[in-house]
């Protein structure tokens, strides 16, 4: 899987449930540059981050170069700090039936949702 996000999170697992949706387990990576510069002493994950990370995901499990052609509802409910939440849980709803394919993501940590939000990716042939 090619990212732009080098080295800020790894994929620990993933599960493809009944209905033919994804459950992926992800680390942050603590000592990321990103990190450095957002906020130095207090940092906190940048919310275009997670929504690269469900882009990078999706694309992952679909097989599928994706573009984002729209964000709705797009919620950052709780901070994702780092070292204190490194280990995300993210449930993505794919709809790959049409022309775009559809994600709707609820991201969290322990019992606490971090984000949700629903994206329309374009497929990209290259």
């Amino acid at each position: 899987m090619q990212t732009i996000l080098t080295d800020f999170y790894t994929l620990q697992s993933y599960e493809k449930t009944e209905n033919g949706n994804y459950i992926a387990y992800i680390r942050l990576n603590k000592d990321h540059e990103i990190f450095k510069g957002h906020f130095p002493g207090n940092p906190v994950t940048p919310g275009v981050c997670m929504m690269q990370i469900v882009k990078e995901l999706t694309e992952e499990f679909t097989d599928t170069k994706l573009f984002l052609r729209t964000a709705s509802n797009v919620k950052f409910m709780a901070i994702i700090n780092p070292f204190e939440t490194p280990d995300l849980k993210l449930q993505l709803d794919i709809d790959n039936n049409g022309e775009d394919i559809k994600v709707k993501n609820t991201t969290s940590f322990g019992e606490t949702i971090a984000l949700k939000m629903s994206v329309s990716y374009k497929k990209l042939t290259l």
